[in-house]
């Protein structure tokens, strides 16, 4: 096992840095001081060729002009909150609203845009960066100071494990996810229609016209949105049901897990052999399909398109804070927001 690091480029007067963390059979993750960003993840297919499966870019500058969150840590909240504000304890708090009237994945200058203090560590079992955030109260009209560890673990089984932590010294609101974009063809060398989804999933969260949730918990049966048994991303791009042309033609929902405490994602791209397993402790995963990708940049010398990627973003419930009914994201001081998910990779 090894860990080199390099110098990417600069933001706000400082250095980032990329660090590459190998284990004994090959797999690298990348990964920046900027945003926890994950550039890179090569893992090898059925041949044993060597490829990157995560949407990335090659310089900084492409970061900060046209990275939709490309392998970053969001938060304070991942996903949109209605109206950029809030109600705690009979305060109400404004955020600011960067996608139309909604506040979303951490608003303006969220997680996904800070420089992390970064630590390299390694035992045993393998190699990994902790990275730190301080979030001082009033940021991005959070309440509370919020201090946040994100551990990055790559193992000798090809597994890659997220660990998030946050403590604040006020009650507020935390909701933390990676937005890597994944694509297991490898390069990029396809799109992700023929991508395999499979999960336990029995509800999905319904979208109003905005794409934040309306409160009803939909029966996933007889839909795009059952994934129990496996289905192609293709089925979802290519289905007239009314959520998925709300989502731009294919996901961007939560999918909320059948069984409370861990839960396992499995994700395949049959031509490549490369399958990604996910485990999290989370209660939703957000399906999102790369359906907005298209633009006038390019992904690692491939000009953007829609369906380069999907992302299986774990987390609480988007917008819960405005649905009492779903699982509270409201974190209080003395207590310990802590959040799981690995991503183990294999072939077929």
């Amino acid at each position: 096992m090894n860990m080199t690091e390099k110098v990417f480029g600069e933001y706000d007067g400082q250095e980032v840095i990329e660090y590459s963390l190998t284990n004994d059979t090959g797999m690298t993750v990348s990964c920046l001081n900027f945003g926890c960003v994950i550039t890179k993840i090569l893992v090898p297919d059925r041949s044993g060729n060597a490829e990157n499966v995560v949407l990335g870019f090659n310089k900084m500058e492409d970061y900060l002009r046209w990275s939709p969150y490309f392998g970053a840590v969001v938060g304070r909240v991942a996903g949109r909150i209605h109206g950029a504000s809030f109600e705690l304890d009979g305060k109400v708090y404004t955020l600011p609203a960067n996608e139309v009237t909604n506040h979303l994945h951490g608003g303006i200058k969220g997680f996904n845009a800070a420089m992390w203090q970064a630590e390299q560590f390694q035992d045993d079992k393998g190699v990994g960066m902790k990275f730190f955030y301080h979030s001082p109260s009033g940021e991005e009209g959070y309440p509370g100071n919020l201090d946040t560890t994100v551990t990055y673990f790559l193992n000798n089984d090809n597994e890659l494990k997220i660990t998030y932590e946050a403590k604040t010294d006020q009650k507020t609101l935390v909701n933390l996810t990676n937005h890597s974009y994944f694509n297991l063809s490898g390069n990029l060398k396809r799109d992700v229609s023929k991508h395999s989804l499979q999960l336990d999933n029995d509800r999905f969260l319904e979208l109003g016209p905005d794409l934040l949730p309306t409160g009803n918990l939909l029966d996933a049966e007889d839909t795009p949105f059952d994934f129990r048994n496996g289905r192609l991303i293709e089925e979802g791009i290519q289905s007239s049901h009314p959520q998925n042309l709300l989502a731009g033609k294919g996901y961007d929902h939560p999918l909320v897990f059948s069984q409370q405490g861990m839960n396992t994602i499995n994700l395949c791209e049959e031509e490549s052999g490369r399958q990604l397993t996910v485990t999290t402790n989370q209660p939703c995963v957000v399906l999102y399909t790369s359906n907005q990708l298209e633009g006038p940049f390019s992904i690692q010398g491939v000009p953007a398109r829609n369906y380069m990627g999907v992302c299986l973003e774990t987390q609480g419930f988007p917008d819960a804070i405005h649905h009492p009914e779903f699982p509270s994201v409201v974190l209080e001081p003395g207590r310990v927001y802590r959040q799981e998910t690995s991503y183990c990779f294999s072939v077929k």
